[in-house]
């Protein structure tokens, strides 16, 4: 985490500049940017001598957003969620991304066709849906193992701590989940001030038990350590703790929160023309499935779906652990990124206060 901070402060602050056949992409690191790597930037400058400068940040919207007003822009491309795609598009800080510049599918069916519902947006194209789940360590719990939502509020039922993202968003729509509010029901509960309370007080019963975490490596960091003995995490960071390193973890599906990730260039990129010739092949459909050969997020393109395989290991069906896999996803929440477009300060507000209360 310390390596990404410093990573991050000394692209904004000295202005890692790049040259004409260099781009600079900034995302999320660990595994993920791994899967970048190999799916999409090897490829890519094998194809047009192009290299590409693989910057890790714990939030690559930050650094696009400081970037961009302060009127010195080193980043090419940033990787960034879907409620910050909205929200940094609206304020003007992203350049617009036109469908028809996206390639189509194999079969020709356009850009704009082949892309599942929400994963094109005016200013950013979606990679991957991905999940936060929970994960137990399956060596912690010798009878009864934990398999709902619920459970990961029972510290009686299932004492010891617990890891959970330090942040309203995704904490407070589990909160409920957890409390008994239907997935259909979750946002609009959360948009009444009865609603936050609720959250809060779920939240409340297991705050001295919780290990607070910001970035996606943390998690299965954390039960390998010991220090938890269930965290909330992205799935892709689990399924690869547990495909490469042998750990004994279990994802829990039940309540999983559903979001997309998408590739946005800042107003103001370097190297313009270059960033939309890389989104534009990183966004095909053979890239996006080669993607999960790498990492268990699902492909944004439908197309994509039938040329998902074999884990990297040549072992693994990757289907079943998609976040999409219909098996996955029979008490799942999708992030409603105009909800926190709306309520994300005031949310954000409450959170702080409540955690240093």
């Amino acid at each position: 985490m310390k390596t990404t901070l410093i990573l991050t402060t000394a692209l904004v602050a000295s202005g890692f500049a790049a040259s004409a056949q260099e781009l600079n992409v900034v995302s999320w690191g660990g595994s993920y940017t791994k899967s970048q790597v190999e799916a999409y930037h090897k490829p890519f400058t094998e194809m047009t001598g192009i290299k590409i400068n693989s910057i890790d940040a714990d939030n690559p919207a930050t650094p696009l957003k400081t970037q961009v007003e302060a009127g010195n822009v080193t980043i090419d491309l940033a990787d960034i969620e879907l409620s910050d795609a909205i929200r940094l598009c609206d304020e003007g800080l992203l350049e617009p991304i036109d469908p028809a510049s996206l390639p189509p599918a194999p079969d020709g069916t356009p850009a704009i066709e082949d892309f599942v519902d929400g994963a094109l947006q005016d200013c950013a194209v979606a990679t991957i849906v991905w999940g936060t789940i929970y994960a137990y360590d399956t060596t912690k719990f010798t009878g009864e193992k934990p398999s709902k939502i619920g459970d990961f509020f029972d510290t009686e039922k299932f004492p010891g701590k617990r890891g959970l993202l330090k942040a309203p968003k995704r904490s407070l729509e589990m909160a409920l989940l957890a409390d008994g509010v239907p997935a259909a029901e979750v946002y609009d509960v959360l948009g009444t001030p009865e609603g936050v309370d609720r959250a809060f007080a779920k939240l409340d019963t297991i705050k001295n038990d919780v290990v607070w975490w910001e970035a996606g490596a943390q998690p299965p960091q954390l039960l390998a350590d010991g220090e938890v003995v269930m965290t909330t995490a992205y799935n892709g960071r689990i399924f690869n703790a547990i495909a490469d390193e042998g750990k004994p973890f279990q994802i829990v599906w039940d309540g999983q929160y559903i979001d997309f990730d998408l590739w946005a260039i800042p107003k103001g990129a370097p190297n313009l023309e270059a960033a939309k010739q890389f989104l534009a092949f990183s966004t095909d459909t053979q890239r996006l499935a080669d993607q999960a050969k790498w990492i268990a997020y699902g492909p944004a393109r439908k197309s994509s779906a039938s040329l998902v395989g074999l884990y990297q290991d040549g072992k693994i069906e990757m289907a079943p652990h998609m976040p999409t896999n219909p098996d996955n996803m029979t008490n799942s929440l999708v992030n409603d990124p105009e909800f926190w477009a709306d309520h994300d300060v005031e949310l954000n507000e409450r959170f702080n206060a409540w955690l240093a209360g």
